[in-house]
C-alpha cells in the first residue's frame, strides 16, 4: 500500500488506509472504494477556506509557496510587550493585571500597516470591569524586535486595521455621562507615510440620549 500513499494529502492516506483495512474483509469493497476516491472531490477544500494544517500540507508540495515565506508573525506575548515597553505609560502598566486567574485584558491584532517584513500588531489594554479602552499600540517588526511606532492612552480609546489603515476609535463623555454611557465617538483614521502615521481624516459621531429612555405611548381606546 505504500506506493498508493506516495504524494497524497493526509486525508488521502487515512481514506486509503481505512480502504485496506476493509480489502482485508471484503476484496470487492477494496474496487469500490479505490473507485470512489478516484471520482471524488478533494475534501474541505472544496468548501471554503482551509484550516491552517490543511494550508500547511498545501503550501509544501508548491514550489512558488517554498519560495514566498509567510509574513504572519509568530503569536506575541502582548501582556510582556506592553510591560517591557519604555513608551508606555506607568498608570497603564498598573491597570494591566489578570482579571481572572492569568488572563489579561488585552486585545490583539495581526495585520499589514506600515508594509514591514512582518505583520504588525496592534494591542489595545482594556479595564476588567468594564473593558474600557486605556491604551491603544502599533508594534512593527525591526531587526528582530517589536517596537513601538503608535500609541494612543487617552481612555476610552481602541485601535483596530481596516483595510491597511489604523482606525482609532475615542469615545466622548460629557458631565454626568455614566461609563456605559457615552455622548459621542471620535473616529481618525491614521495611515502610514514616510516612517510614521499620520492622520488620513476623522469624522465626530453623536449618540442619542433619547435611545431607550422615551415614553412608550399609550394606545388609545377603542371606540
Amino acid at each position: 500500500m505504500r506506493g498508493l500513499t506516495d504524494g497524497r494529502t493526509p486525508g488521502e492516506t487515512r481514506r486509503t488506509t481505512q480502504a485496506a483495512s476493509t480489502a482485508v474483509a471484503v476484496f470487492v469493497a477494496l474496487g469500490v472504494s479505490l473507485s470512489g476516491c478516484g471520482t471524488g472531490g478533494t475534501g474541505a477544500r472544496d468548501e471554503g477556506p482551509a484550516h491552517a494544517d490543511a494550508v500547511g500540507g498545501a503550501a509544501s508540495s508548491s514550489p512558488a509557496a517554498k519560495a514566498s515565506p509567510s509574513k504572519v508573525p509568530d503569536r506575541v506575548d502582548a501582556v510582556r510587550l506592553v510591560k517591557s515597553d519604555p513608551k508606555v505609560s506607568a498608570e497603564v502598566k498598573r491597570e494591566l493585571k489578570p482579571c481572572v486567574a492569568d488572563e489579561y485584558p488585552v486585545d490583539v491584532s495581526y495585520g499589514e500597516l506600515t508594509k514591514g517584513s512582518a505583520e504588525d500588531v496592534v494591542v489595545n489594554v482594556l479595564t476588567c470591569g468594564d473593558a474600557v479602552g486605556v491604551g491603544s499600540y502599533v508594534y512593527r517588526e525591526e531587526d528582530g524586535a517589536y517596537q513601538n511606532v503608535f500609541k494612543a492612552e487617552e481612555p476610552p480609546v481602541y485601535a483596530e486595521i481596516d483595510r491597511g489603515d489604523l482606525v482609532v476609535t475615542k469615545q466622548v463623555y460629557e458631565k454626568g455621562d455614566p461609563v456605559s454611557s457615552p455622548s459621542g465617538e471620535n473616529v481618525i483614521t491614521y495611515r502610514w507615510a514616510s516612517g510614521r502615521f499620520a492622520e488620513e481624516y476623522r469624522t465626530h459621531n453623536d449618540y442619542s440620549n433619547a435611545v431607550g429612555n422615551a415614553p412608550t405611548p399609550v394606545p388609545e381606546p377603542d371606540s
